[in-house]
């Protein structure tokens, strides 16, 4: 008896833990009302009222659970209504299992082995999709959960588990019963698990929709019938889990009922749903595009995203979502590409730091504003479009009483601005713009112009984090006590080596494991052999994975390298290292990576291809195995010693710091190294590779908005190394003593490594007397006969801080950038003085642009304001 009430202990305290989270979960559902979530053909329809919904994505794994209430804030504040993310199978079932065993289920059981079974999903910290869930909630926000479960997302195998490959007779995405069980067991654990915890909209909870497959549309003619076959399925089984709110395929035009097909692109405003029923849905409008490593920085223009936008609405959309809204970090591992950068930034409204992107988060939220004045309108009547001339477009929703009247006036010439007539009045359309009218008369906001403030920011070196040092403007609690380092081994020295005749592909031998693949073989040289020059040879090397380094008699080599072999017995080392693997296109899971062949030394009168040697295999390195990285398990590898290896291949580094005080976001520099990866107290925050640099050419140095955009449109920082800064998240980090490993695979210095922080450093603003007035001052000219005029405003970015200093004010015709403004031919003299009066001390201000405020410096011309200030 005794040893029975032992081995059942465990159990019983985890049906105590459990116990209450029934009792939360209850709660909330009961504290919610169930909403009733359909659509008809003009929108989403929540408990019978149809709603203009604005949406942007986060995906939960790509930030950390104590960043998430902050940025579902600025989400909301920013005019979203909704939140949108993918679902990643791999990091939910990194190890394939069969549970199925729901909560409750799991409370009955009375065997350990349901308790592994439940166990097998991970839903912890960053994986925490519930809670990720519940905080959308608790912000008063919808959810739209994208299962997929393939997801793209430029994440690693497109989110599918890596041991999905092996599944005997699999074929993925296809009409294949081994891929369709797997695909709908998870599914359906992802469901379960939502309704578990009461998140669907049908029982009180924020999700109001769903989506089923990923861009299936742009490749389901590879797979043939079998992919249309797939696609019914997927849409059959998904309906038959009975979520009570609609589904959703995107870009898949036939899409069958009563799923809703949507669009995917930079624009979708010609966008044409597959049926009259449905509505008109955006789920990703782009907003920036990811960074590659060896690519320059892509950036997208407010002006253009706002007028993307602005044309979805006014041609009959009513849901739209930005991927990203923000973008976040791919820590350890998770890129996939292959060449995906660890920051995922995508230029999105809030940065990868967490911190709002201006002028962009500010444009937008204008925008949204603007689009919910018209909201009543969008619901209520059905778009009348007219022609106002060449490349000009007016768009009207109008009740039939005439009660209720909105309007869109477009401008699509890439060049030109244009004047219109409407409604008997004369409008001014900027080329490339839409302006918006809550009332069919008055604008209240035109895309190409922005009222919202430009925030500039950097990051502030706070010194080097490895050597004691003389110099004071490294800040102290960053000195460390010097590096250790541990020397990884060149070539086989694992027990469980497997040895094989020919080349074995990488992926299928590690299953994604590691990164690293050993390939090593032996020859004896006589001397005489014809592919040797003396002692020389070319050494060959063909190879699919996306970085080959190798040894042959210990010198470092590269795909193709005159080496030197001597007399007797040759040992070559190739170390084959994937970076994300393939995550879109037909029969993506197929691309092979690792030393594909042929393998040759060659000379001047002959080679010799050892492509069907013996060769021993290793996955993985030694300092993965002794878990290096986790400088919690104490190994005798580490050597502390002042004179560590600089600027060599393969070598782990390890050193402690304290973290950087105050509560900015933090990154590291890895300027000065090489390639590798980087955990701070065990947690991986990515691979770098600062060494890895843009092409010279493809850059511009101002971006001009008008026309179509386009990945490869606006690029910066050519030259220059595709990414040199790493984001921590502040949660990594822990009061006094953390830890730094690094592993450098081509060769680096530590000591050059240096901690930032980042900083707003200067708030700027520029708005002509052409602008419309600040949204928030709109009032409907029913309600007064008094139209307010355009204001600059201007607002600190964090809390508690107020405006210290006016740094440039400037009415007339200025020109230059936020951070380098000029004056002009003409400037008012009382600028600077009526700015500081207005905002000085204040944590926001507006000052209003008329020559009635500043006098009237160049009469007869248009005069903008710009005004460049500093927060403390």
């Amino acid at each position: 008896m005794a040893a029975a009430a032992t081995a059942a202990a465990p159990l019983l305290r985890l049906r105590l833990r459990l116990l209450p989270v029934l009792v939360v979960v209850s709660l909330l559902v009961g504290a919610s009302r169930a909403a009733n979530v359909t659509y008809d053909h003009r929108a989403v329809v929540i408990d019978g009222v149809r709603r203009v919904l604005v949406s942007g994505s986060i995906h939960y794994p790509r930030s950390t659970p104590d960043m998430w209430p902050g940025l579902i804030q600025k989400s909301k504040d920013g005019g979203l209504d909704v939140i949108e993310t993918y679902v990643f199978w791999d990091i939910h079932e990194p190890v394939r299992g069969q549970a199925r065993t729901t909560l409750s289920q799991l409370l009955l059981s009375t065997t350990a082995r349901s308790v592994v079974l439940h166990l097998i999903y991970d839903f912890e910290g960053r994986k925490d999709l519930v809670r990720f869930v519940k905080a959308v909630a608790d912000a008063g926000l919808y959810v739209h959960l994208r299962i997929g479960p393939y997801v793209c997302a430029e994440w690693n195998y497109g989110g599918f588990p890596v041991w999905l490959h092996f599944v005997p007779g699999i074929k993925f995405r296809t009409d294949n019963e081994a891929f369709k069980a797997e695909m709908q067991r998870f599914t359906e654990k992802v469901v379960d698990t939502m309704k578990g915890a009461g998140l669907y909209a049908s029982q009180g909870g924020p999700i109001i929709l769903s989506q089923i497959e990923n861009e299936y549309g742009n490749i389901d003619s590879a797979y043939g019938a079998a992919g249309k076959a797939y696609m019914r399925w997927a849409a059959g089984m998904a309906v038959s889990l009975d979520t009570g709110v609609p589904w959703v395929m995107c870009q898949q035009s036939d899409a069958p009922d009563p799923l809703i097909n949507t669009c995917n692109g930079f624009y979708c405003d010609q966008f044409t749903p597959n049926s009259k029923s449905k509505p008109k849905m955006w789920t990703e409008n782009w907003s920036g595009w990811f960074l590659s490593f060896g690519g320059a920085v892509p950036y997208r223009p407010a002006e253009d995203l706002a007028f993307a936008v602005a044309r979805f609405y006014q041609r009959g959309g009513t849901f739209q979502n930005y991927y990203m809204y923000h973008g976040g970090t791919n820590f350890g591992r998770s890129t996939g590409g292959p060449f995906i950068a660890t920051s995922y930034d995508y230029d999105a409204p809030i940065d990868e730091y967490g911190m709002v992107r201006q002028p962009k988060w500010g444009h937008l939220r204008d925008v949204h504003k603007a689009i919910k004045l018209c909201e009543p309108a969008l619901i209520a009547a059905e778009p009348s479009y007219s022609s106002l001339g060449q490349n000009t477009e007016a768009t009207v929703y109008q009740t039939a009483d005439n009660s209720i009247c909105a309007a869109f006036l477009a401008n699509v010439d890439a060049q030109s601005d244009k004047t219109v007539k409407f409604n008997g009045n004369t409008y001014k359309l900027p080329a490339w713009s839409v302006s918006i009218l809550p009332d069919c008369k008055n604008v209240v906001l035109n895309t190409a112009q922005i009222n919202s403030q430009v925030t500039t920011s950097e990051m502030r070196s706070l010194g080097s984090s490895a050597q004691d040092t003389d110099d004071s403007s490294i800040t102290p609690e960053l000195a460390t006590a010097g590096w250790s380092y541990a020397i990884e081994p060149v070539g086989i020295t694992k027990e469980n080596a497997l040895t094989k005749p020919g080349l074995m592909e990488q992926i299928n031998t590690t299953a994604d494991a590691s990164d690293f693949l050993w390939y090593s073989t032996s020859i004896v040289v006589k001397g005489d052999e014809p592919y040797l020059n003396g002692s020389q040879s070319n050494l060959l090397v063909n190879s699919l994975g996306h970085v080959l380094q190798g040894s042959a008699s210990s010198s470092l080599i590269s795909l193709q390298t005159p080496v030197t072999l001597v007399p007797g017995k040759n040992k070559i080392d190739l170390l084959s290292t994937t970076v994300g693997l393939s995550n879109y296109g037909a029969f993506f899971d197929l691309v092979g990576a690792g030393v594909t062949g042929p393998v040759k030394l060659s000379g001047p009168n002959g080679a010799l291809n050892l492509s069907s040697t013996d060769w021993t295999y290793q996955i993985g390195l030694r300092g993965e195995d002794l878990h290096l990285y986790n400088p919690s398990e104490a190994s005798p590898e580490w050597v502390s010693d002042n004179a560590y290896p600089t600027n060599q291949p393969l070598i782990w580094y390890k050193t402690k710091f304290t973290a950087p005080a105050g509560d900015d976001p933090v990154a590291i520099d890895f300027t000065g190294m090489g390639k590798g990866e980087a955990w701070v107290n065990g947690q991986s925050i990515g691979r770098y590779w600062p060494t890895n640099l843009a092409p010279q050419s493809g850059c511009v140095n101002s971006c001009n908005y008008r026309g179509a955009y386009s990945s490869n449109k606006c690029l910066k920082k050519c030259g220059q190394p595709s990414q040199t800064l790493y984001h921590v998240p502040r949660s990594f980090l822990q009061p006094g003593s953390n830890d730094l490993v690094l592993f450098e695979q081509f060769g680096g210095d530590p000591s050059m490594i240096s901690f930032t922080t980042r900083q707003t450093s200067s708030i700027c603003a520029h708005v002509s007397e052409m602008h419309p007035a600040q949204i928030d001052s709109w009032i409907s000219p029913q309600q007064t006969s008094q139209t307010p005029g355009p204001a600059l405003r201007l607002e600190c970015p964090r809390e508690g801080q107020v405006i210290s200093n006016i740094k440039f004010a400037s009415f007339g015709t200025p020109s230059g950038t936020c951070g380098n403004y000029n004056h002009g031919e003409c400037s008012s003299s009382q600028a600077l003085a009526v700015v500081q009066e207005a905002c000085v001390g204040m944590t926001n201000c507006s000052v209003p642009v008329s020559s009635n405020n500043f006098g009237d410096p160049c009469s007869g011309v248009t005069k903008s304001l710009v005004v460049e200030a500093a927060c403390s």
